[in-house]
């Protein structure tokens, strides 16, 4: 899959920019707050539906604007896709694929598989495991359907049974039907993250050695109640706890991914490099499984991904994203070091583009 042509109207801080690109490597370079993630952040937008960062959609839009629009013109295995989204201040957003809008938004998640790698990762190591629960839910949903479906579904019903929590509502039978349900729906979650994990760490670990040219290893481990006892039994057994605290206290919304290096937490014994390279490691993996299970091959956003890697990490990752294994790749920096590095070794097509003050300029 190769992304032709975007063009923008004002998304963030970029009012206007038609762009072509390369189908294979696409370099972005300019200070801080000019626009190189905004750029990428839209890409990722199109793919599904939201901010790489979740910026509400109010927020998007442009100072002083009313409307914001995308489209993106793609090359998909041979065939055209025209992908238009339109954001309105206070109005339900719009996405049509080929003129055609969408029924439901979830039903284009999928279809143009993108990884991002961005410093807004770190909350991966450091922040709490809904961010860890997300990344795993993002990977499987986006070839996975039946996957997608229980995901929206569970969640539907989650909601339901907080409201009758908060509601303080005694109704036993509703709360059966909900937790049916969420056991249901949980019970497929659960299942698949597990399977995924099997597949994917092995490549994982592979990226991080050959990145960080050591013997360290890596792992993740996904820590469940519902290894022990059905969903249904736990929700039941809870539900008086529940009662008082106004929340569902149990269920796959509440699993850890504990990722570890060489054993250990990595947030606790992970330095500046070695959390940077593992998050780096984990994306590619991303990528790698993405690609092998997917109808397409994923575009690659990497956004200012040197920081903090010493100079032979950097070497191994301009020489991995410079390979074969990989399409069409968008990457950002400070200036023009490593992005110049990088096309020096490519013996292929190649854009090289100045971001400024949202303006988007091919060099």
């Amino acid at each position: 899959m190769i992304l032709n042509k975007l063009s923008i109207l004002n998304y963030k801080n970029i009012a206007q920019a038609e762009i072509s690109f390369s189908p294979k490597m696409n370099c972005f370079f300019g200070n801080n707050g000019m626009g190189k993630t905004n750029l990428l952040d839209a890409v990722y937008y199109l793919s599904f539906t939201k901010s790489h960062i979740n910026t509400p959609d109010g927020q998007i839009i442009h100072a002083g604007e009313e409307l914001c629009v995308l489209q993106g013109n793609y090359d998909y295995e041979g065939s055209v896709e025209e992908i238009f989204c339109a954001i309105r201040k206070k109005q339900r957003k719009q996405f049509k694929r080929n003129k055609k809008e969408y029924n439901k938004l979830s039903g284009h998640i999928g279809l143009l598989p993108v990884v991002m790698v961005s410093p807004a990762d770190s909350e991966l190591i450091r922040g709490g495991s809904d961010e860890r629960r997300r990344f795993l839910d993002l990977i499987i949903s986006q070839q996975d359907k039946q996957y997608l479906n229980a995901l929206i579904q569970y969640n539907k019903a989650l909601f339901q049974r907080n409201a009758l929590l908060k509601n303080q509502s005694r109704d036993t039978a509703l709360y059966e039907v909900l937790e049916i349900q969420l056991d249901t729906y949980g019970k497929v979650i659960n299942e698949k993250r597990i399977l995924l994990l099997e597949e994917f760490i092995p490549i994982f670990n592979e990226y991080y050695q050959i990145i960080s040219q050591s013997s360290e290893y890596v792992s993740m481990e996904y820590i469940s109640q519902l290894e022990v006892t059905r969903l249904q039994e736990l929700l039941g057994q809870n539900r008086q706890r529940d009662y008082i605290l106004g929340y569902t206290s149990t269920g796959i919304h509440k699993d850890e991914l504990e990722m570890r290096l060489n054993n250990s937490l990595v947030r606790r014994v992970g330095s500046q490099g070695q959390n940077k390279t593992y998050l780096i490691a984990l994306k590619l993996a991303q990528f790698a499984f993405l690609r092998k299970r997917g109808n397409t091959t994923p575009i690659l956003l990497m956004d200012d991904i040197f920081d903090k890697l010493d100079a032979n990490r950097v070497e191994q990752i301009i020489q991995l994203v410079s390979g074969n294994n990989f399409g069409q790749i968008f990457i950002t920096d400070t200036n023009r070091k490593y992005l110049d590095e990088i096309l020096a070794t490519m013996d292929h097509d190649y854009a090289l583009f100045r971001v400024e003050q949202g303006q988007i300029q091919s060099m």
